[in-house]
């Protein structure tokens, strides 16, 4: 009687089946985060912050969810499910690369390390792990799927980072929204050997976001403020 021998993949079900419902549920706040960036009271999102910083985080999101749903697939063999996650971890590199190509073109903003780092440099390890893991998963399957999961989780923690990022701005902007702003109050001071009255008024301060996040959302640019009149 033939030996059956238990796939690689056994092991690592529990895994898998983690990985993917986090990124279902993460893709579904997404959805939410998307809705309060698209509300009236808020600025006119740009179609490049959008395409470059908002999307790419579902595109992860449901990377890691694909991933997942393969792995717990019951392939007969490990070449079979090599196939297609090497084609996820291959579009995810051609993905990236491109991202790397759109925020370098961006006229209105530019990246600072951080949204370098986030946006473009871990996803590039991530999808690049994948790939090497896929490509090795039937001649070396423990490190291969090692190589796998780190990509996914990678992929995980990336998305909640920039969704997070998207969210903690969209909070401290409504913050900012509900501040009344007080009109300074012009003083006239004059004494004995003063010399004439002058106006004093205090500079008005303006700080415009310089987040990915404010790209996003349409806020990367504000308005000068009119210099005050003697």
């Amino acid at each position: 009687m033939a030996e059956i021998v238990p796939s690689p993949l056994s092991g690592w079900v529990n895994f898998f089946a983690m990985t993917g419902s986090s990124a279902a549920a993460l893709i579904g706040l997404m959805f939410v985060v998307i809705s309060l960036v698209t509300a009236p009271q808020r600025s006119r999102p740009t179609t490049g912050g959008i395409s470059v910083f908002s999307t790419p985080t579902v595109v992860h999101f449901g990377t890691a969810l694909l991933i997942s749903a393969i792995s717990l697939c019951p392939w007969r063999d490990l070449i079979h499910a090599a196939i297609p996650i090497g084609v996820v971890g291959s579009y995810g590199v051609v993905y990236v690369a491109y991202l790397m190509y759109r925020q370098s073109r961006l006229e209105t903003y530019r990246p600072d390390a951080e949204d370098w780092c986030w946006h473009a440099i871990l996803p590039f390890i991530a999808y690049c792990g994948i790939l090497v893991g896929a490509i090795r998963l039937a001649a070396v399957p423990v490190e291969s799927l090692f190589a796998l999961a780190g990509g996914v989780v990678l992929l995980l923690f990336i998305g909640i980072h920039n969704a997070w990022d998207i969210v903690t701005y969209l909070v401290v902007g409504s913050a900012k929204d509900d501040d009344t702003p007080i009109e300074p109050v012009a003083t006239t001071q004059t004494g004995a050997g003063s010399g004439p009255a002058q106006s004093v008024s205090p500079a008005a301060t303006v700080v415009a976001p310089g987040s990915a996040a404010a790209h996003v959302l349409g806020e990367h640019e504000s308005p000068e403020s009119p210099s005050p009149e003697l």
